[in-house]
């Protein structure tokens, strides 16, 4: 029984080792964009994306909003929910095309910026998000890689919104 107990733990040590080579040899940084049109005009889209107090009824993943003191004049805030606490701060506001967010948290293990685009189309308006991410952890770096990806939280913040401005 032992033996079986040191080859499992011996096997997990060298995935987490595979693991960690793996992310060492990524890029810290990375870009990635998701689009979608919606059947409402840019001014919808824009309110609902900037409406943070109202986040928690509508995404999945933001239980708690924190607002935290403006940092020249632009919004700042915590998101508390199933990503821990994740402070965002504006950086960049031009209503109702664009919007560029900064992780505003130097402790996290990632950071980087989400740029907001939303221009017209027809019958609605289209959004596109890009994402330029910073992974300092190498083993954050092979998961998000290899197995959530890049855009699953663009895809998940696309959906709701999706599902909120119907």
């Amino acid at each position: 029984m032992l033996k079986w107990i040191l080859i499992v733990l011996a096997v997990i040590i060298v995935i987490g080792a595979l693991t960690a080579i793996v992310g060492w040899s990524l890029p810290v940084a990375h870009v990635a964009s998701r689009q979608r049109t919606f059947a409402a005009p840019p001014e919808v889209v824009w309110r609902h994306m900037t409406d943070v107090d109202a986040f928690p009824s509508w995404r999945a993943d933001v239980k708690r909003i924190e607002r935290l003191p403006d940092r020249d004049g632009r919004a700042v805030w915590a998101e508390h929910g199933s990503n821990g606490r994740i402070t965002l701060a504006v950086e960049k506001s031009e209503p109702p095309r664009l919007l560029v967010l900064r992780i505003a948290d130097p402790d996290l293990p990632f950071g980087g910026t989400w740029t907001y685009e939303v221009a017209p189309a027809s019958g609605g308006s289209t959004l596109t998000i890009t994402e330029r991410g910073e992974i300092y952890n190498p083993i954050f770096r092979a998961m998000a890689r290899f197995v959530f990806g890049y855009e699953a939280t663009m895809a998940a913040y696309l959906d709701a919104l999706e599902k909120r401005v119907r």
